[in-house]
């Protein structure tokens, strides 16, 4: 009988993946084990295995289609000494195939074609026929030489009459009517409720031909807006910020990279940076301020037993935070080199679930690219976020007299439900502890 081949959920949150690549083509002949597709989800790229052994009967969903849901059917396996006629009889494959492609349908679209404001031709409409696709500008000049935009045909993106159009049909003396003609297009349709911002309609009427073009949201992108939105609607952010001095940290820093052992290519065993000893200080706080180390839930407080300590990466299209398990218990250049490879990783969104998923803080820094300040949202089920700003020359007071230090300022969000101002403060206080005497992370 025929072995269906669904889309598998690579994450316990998983709902649609995009089928990026097959590496099999009908009539290969696979093993269990056997890697046969790629799937993107919105973090990562990851590899399918086939779990049974036959023959590639079917490809039912072709690579590079976006959002296929969870057990739709994407594949059928044929097993030794069936043929192709087999898989319309299987009483399991028909249903399965109508479902997926009834599912599929939609996304197998291309993507263009869903992000566009209307069909594009000659003269887009909406579905009531009435709707006339056009620039602010091309409207205005079509009304001030009593032309009708039904009659002129758009050249702009998906078809969008714009002011070239226009241009076009005066100098050719074509898509004349009376100004009673022009009424019914001027006529836009009802303008829908902003509940949740602005249609894609109505912001490209705020922009002129030329301007802009469209590029779908990707699955990255929706699930970030989907969880920042969720996260500043339900948490109750506080805010807590400090002043640390580097210069005894950067001195250590330099002294132990100087320290690393070097390979027969000269190649170090590690280079620290200040983002892995920020990590290092912030574990070691959460060991030393417990209550800290939590999540929120409705019926209970969960409390962490390791710091977790996730990091944010920026990559092509969003961010990723990969975790440093068990933080305060691991060395430094540990630390340090497993950043390094989960970094290089998250870029080419190579990383696995479990290493992204979870964590109990998360620090986001963005001294690096010379922010001075700035305050972080909270990423659940965390409690917490340090956000880390530059290090930089500034005049501090000591002992009554103006000096000069390295100072970074890091602010602390917090969910105020389970983590309150002074635990924040607490918590923020043994960080700068560690930052400022730098040795303590080495005991």
């Amino acid at each position: 009988m025929p072995i269906n081949i669904t889309m598998p959920a690579l994450s316990p949150t998983m709902e649609e993946g995009n089928l990026a690549k097959w590496l099999v083509k009908e009539g290969d002949t696979v093993s269990a084990g056997d890697v046969i597709a790629e799937i993107e989800t919105d973090k990562a790229t990851m590899e399918v295995e086939a779990v049974d052994e036959g023959k590639v009967g079917k490809i039912v969903v072709p690579e590079g289609t976006a959002g296929v849901k969870v057990n739709a059917l994407i594949a059928v396996l044929l097993e030794d000494g069936e043929d192709a006629s087999a898989i319309g009889s299987a009483p399991a494959a028909a249903p399965a195939a109508a479902e997926a492609a009834s599912t599929l349908a939609p996304a197998a679209a291309p993507s263009a074609a869903a992000a566009a404001p209307a069909p594009a031709g000659p003269a887009p409409t909406a579905a009531d026929g009435n709707r006339i696709f056009s620039s602010p500008l091309a409207r205005r000049l079509a009304g001030q030489n009593n032309l009708d935009l039904k009659a002129i045909t758009g050249s702009g993106p998906h078809g969008r009459i714009v002011k070239r159009d226009v241009e076009a049909a005066i100098a050719v003396g074509t898509g004349k009517a009376a100004p009673a003609a022009t009424a019914p297009a001027a006529a836009a349709a009802p303008t829908p409720a902003l509940a949740t911002g602005p249609s894609s309609d109505q912001v490209l009427k705020l922009f002129e031909e030329g301007s802009y073009e469209l590029e779908p949201h990707d699955g990255m992108r929706k699930t970030i807006a989907k969880r920042l939105t969720e996260s500043k609607q339900t948490i109750p952010h506080f805010y807590v910020s400090v002043d640390c001095e580097l210069d005894a940290l950067l001195a250590l820093r330099a002294q132990l990279n100087s320290a690393a052992s070097k390979d027969s290519d000269g190649k170090p065993a590690y280079k620290l940076s200040v983002n892995d000893m920020t990590i290092k200080a912030l574990a070691l706080a959460l060991r030393d301020v417990p209550n800290a180390n939590v999540s929120w839930t409705d019926d209970a407080m969960v409390k962490h037993k390791h710091a977790d300590v996730g990091v944010a990466v920026s990559i092509p299209g969003g961010l990723i935070t990969p975790i440093i398990r068990q933080a305060e218990m691991k060395p430094l250049s540990v630390i340090s080199n497993e950043m390094k490879d989960m970094g290089a990783r998250a870029k080419s969104k190579k990383l696995k679930p479990e290493e992204y998923q979870g964590g109990t803080t998360a620090v986001s820094n963005m001294g690096m690219m010379g922010v001075k300040d700035f305050s972080a949202v909270v990423n659940p089920p965390h409690a917490t976020i340090l956000a880390v700003g530059a290090g930089e020359k500034r005049p501090v007071v000591k002992n009554d007299a103006l000096a000069i230090a390295t100072v970074m300022t890091v602010t602390l969000s917090t969910d105020h439900r389970c983590v309150d101002g002074a635990l924040g403060a607490e918590l923020l206080a043994a960080f700068k502890g560690y930052i400022e005497n730098p040795m303590s992370m080495l005991v």
